[in-house]
């Protein structure tokens, strides 16, 4: 048998198994209970259903939140990067030990910090927004970190020529940064931003674990009060219906990151 026959009967092989073990899985699951505790039709609909507090509270606070995270943490990344680059060694240790430290804890351990340990260290701490602008501040503070290794990778990957053209006309070294570098700087590292900004959306359901008042939810905890009052308490049909609302705001983000990488790849070529 010849060796592209037997890797074609393989194939066929192996999505015939596929197959099959769908088809057992979908015979041997009891699908009403399914749907009762994944779907109840008492919260899934307009009226009366989950999806209005989802939508008007959920989604627009957590594309708010997400909005806030990633201005700020594009701000402080800004900054972080060019002190990265600087030729001061002091800024380039500060930014470094700055961007090693907040990469190497997990978000959800800065947001505790900022939300309920600072508040006990210090008595006065109270930003706007109470706890969820403590978790913000801590969502700014690690975004940072992550967007400021972009940015400097963009950076370094503008030719030097750029600079040193724009040098020799007499430009300054901030505003050939500032005039020459950064704009194209931002054009390569846009897909890598946009993917920061996914991340983020995601991020924002870690703001449930310090407490927010009900005008504050965002989506991941309008998801869970539901799940012990409302329509569909005792399912998890609303956490289904939220599953659907973040993909529904995630998946054209990364189709246009999908995009603009293929774009980035056809003008190199």
């Amino acid at each position: 048998m010849k060796r592209t026959t037997r890797r074609r009967l393989t194939i066929t092989g192996i999505n015939l198994a596929v197959v099959a073990f769908v088809a057992l899985v979908a015979l041997t699951v009891d699908w009403g209970n399914v749907r009762a505790n994944f779907w109840n039709p008492d919260g899934t609909t307009f009226d009366g259903g989950n999806w209005g507090d989802l939508i008007t509270t959920g989604v627009v606070n957590t594309i708010k939140y997400t909005a806030i995270a990633f201005a700020g943490g594009l701000a402080l990344a800004l900054g972080l990067a060019l002190a990265r680059l600087s030729p001061i060694a002091t800024l380039r240790w500060i930014a470094t030990a700055y961007i090693e430290f907040f990469r190497g804890l997990p978000a959800l351990i800065v947001i505790f910090f900022f939300g309920l340990g600072l508040p006990v260290a210090i008595p006065g701490w109270n930003p706007p927004g109470g706890f969820v602008g403590s978790g913000l501040i801590a969502l700014i503070v690690v975004a940072g970190a992550y967007i400021a290794e972009t940015l400097r990778a963009g950076i370094q990957a503008v030719p030097k020529g750029q600079a040193e053209a724009a040098r020799s006309l007499g430009m300054s070294g901030g505003a050939t940064m500032v005039r020459v570098v950064l704009p194209q700087a931002f054009r390569v590292v846009v897909p890598p931003l946009t993917n920061e900004f996914v991340l983020l959306i995601k991020d924002t359901a870690l703001l449930s674990v310090i407490g927010v008042q009900i005008g504050q939810r965002e989506l991941t905890t309008v998801a869970r009060d539901f799940q012990s009052s409302g329509p569909t308490a005792g399912t998890a049909t609303s956490l289904v219906q939220a599953a659907l609302l973040y993909l529904i705001i995630t998946i054209p983000l990364t189709q246009l990151v999908a995009w603009q990488e293929r774009r980035q790849r056809k003008a190199t070529r």
